[in-house]
């Protein structure tokens, strides 16, 4: 598929599947540093203390060498190289300029972990509904690091619910049997995304979207990335800072970051 037809398929769609975008070689990388960061979180030490998330239905605290069972690391591109640079990927990059626009700004930089046997399920939801930034207008990537199958939960996908407008969605951690959703309306429409490792699947801020439950052996690690275009406005509610600065991944003159101000 071509950057065009990507263009307009995520455009009518809501998401976007790009295969191979990593290489086998780049993929072992993110797992091995993957390993060091539960390392890390073991200890929480520097910079990376905080940012770790425990599996919150977790069967056991720990797991193989005594590591910790994550569900997720945030703001990772803070403590870790790899996948710093990860969010600068040329390839990635180029489809996300394609989508939207020449300069991109970072607004999220995670690791979502479903541990083999523990991985909690992920109610369906719009990212939008939690971020406040405005038109909601952003665009996630998720990047599958293993082979990502509806085994060990996978995401699933509502098409074209980007065109619904921004809803109320609730918690989003479930436990591992919960359903993903009460509306029986969205919950028969949403399917399934697999992914082999390296893929990728880019998609809208408002689209629903979520992941079942981990019950095999293989783990599913994915990186979370989410960009937006400097048309987008930042909107603080319930009493956040004013102002934020955000990392500058690509164009804007070469800024290293920019810095918005909420409007009075």
């Amino acid at each position: 598929m071509n950057l065009s037809a990507q263009k307009t398929f995520f455009e009518t769609e809501g998401y976007l599947v790009v295969e191979n975008l990593l290489s086998a070689a780049e993929v072992a990388a993110c797992q091995a540093e993957i390993h060091r960061l539960h390392q890390l979180a073991a200890d929480e030490e520097g910079a990376a203390r905080g940012h770790f998330q425990r599996e919150p239905f977790a069967k056991a605290a720990t797991q193989g060498e005594k590591l910790p069972v994550l569900r997720k690391a945030e703001n990772t591109r803070q403590y870790s190289e790899v996948f710093r640079a990860l969010a600068q990927h040329p390839k990635l990059v180029e489809v996300v300029q394609n989508l939207i626009g020449d300069d991109l700004l970072l607004f999220r930089s995670t690791l979502m972990f479903k541990p083999a046997f523990h991985g909690s399920s992920h109610g369906l939801h719009q990212d939008s509904a939690y971020w406040p930034m405005e038109p909601p207008n952003l665009v996630t990537v998720s990047i599958a690091l293993n082979d990502a199958t509806p085994e060990n939960g996978c995401f699933k996908v509502i098409p074209k619910s980007h065109l619904w407008g921004v809803q109320e969605w609730g918690g989003i951690a479930r436990e591992q049997g919960a359903a993903l959703t009460d509306r029986a309306d969205v919950a028969a429409q949403q399917m399934d995304v697999p992914l082999s490792a390296g893929s990728t699947l880019f998609f809208h801020s408002l689209m629903v979207h979520g992941s079942g439950p981990n019950a095999s052996p293989n783990p599913r690690n994915t990186a979370l990335y989410a960009y937006f275009s400097p048309q987008v406005r930042y909107v603080p509610k319930g009493g956040k800072p004013a102002e934020k600065t955000f990392p500058v991944v690509a164009g804007l003159g070469g800024k290293l970051e920019l810095t918005l101000v909420a409007q009075s």
